[in-house]
């Protein structure tokens, strides 16, 4: 806990994300095929930014449950702020992954959304899970109940459920990997990479600073019981 306090305290991180910022874009409009699955298009860069935000808000969840955990354990008030802050953020890269799939999905299937695709339709679920545990923390934060707590551990298995969806039922669309079937990889892995830890710090630095309001907001109200 007190780690995690020093490093958001800190400029080491945001200095990062800058830097990996700018490297990444760099790198996906200077270096970048926008040939992808046989389709030649400049949307098709789309993608590095698509897949990075679906990584992220994977961690993202992933830590909302840890610190979920963490609360119903100790009822540390800090975890439970913790997994709201990280599921804030998670919630809307998850939301920019639809959007920006979407914008792909056209390019390169010709159609925005098809509910006949389980990774399109596990992962709508998940948005809505998520948006829900977003609405019960914000009802109950201020009774210092586990209600939000026990919501993240159980819907997190939307998470992985969405991930191994094209693996474990026959998908419309997706691709159980990045491979395209000649073989060849149509997206450039070191450019992916470079976008996955340039939105992964861009997460952590907003859930700091978000963790960092919460926080304050319960300090002024407790002040304000207090008199």
């Amino acid at each position: 806990m007190n780690v995690v306090r020093r490093l958001r305290r800190g400029v080491t991180i945001p200095a990062l994300a800058a830097a990996a910022g700018i490297a990444s874009i760099v790198a996906i409009f200077g270096f970048a095929s926008t040939r992808m699955y046989g389709v030649e298009s400049p949307a098709n860069l789309v993608a590095y930014w698509h897949i990075s935000l679906a990584w992220t808000a994977g961690i993202a969840f992933l830590v909302t449950t840890v610190a979920s955990i963490q609360f119903l354990r100790g009822r540390v008030r800090f975890w439970n702020l913790a997994a709201a802050a990280s599921a804030e953020v998670g919630f809307l890269t998850l939301t920019a992954t639809i959007v920006m799939g979407s914008l792909w999905a056209k390019v390169i299937w010709g159609v925005y959304w098809s509910w006949g695709d389980v990774r399109l339709v596990t992962l709508f679920i998940a948005w809505f899970v998520y948006a829900g545990y977003l609405v019960v923390f914000n009802s109950t934060r201020d009774a210092e109940g586990s209600y939000a707590a026990i919501y993240a551990v159980i819907g997190f298995v939307t998470v992985p459920l969405s991930y191994l969806s094209t693996r474990l039922w026959q998908p419309e669309l997706h691709s159980p990997t990045l491979q395209p079937a000649d073989g060849g990889s149509p997206i450039d892995l070191g450019i992916l990479a470079v976008s996955i830890v340039t939105i992964t710090l861009v997460y952590a630095t907003l859930t700091a600073t978000r963790l960092g309001i919460l926080e304050l907001r319960d300090e002024v109200l407790r002040r304000r019981r207090n008199r």
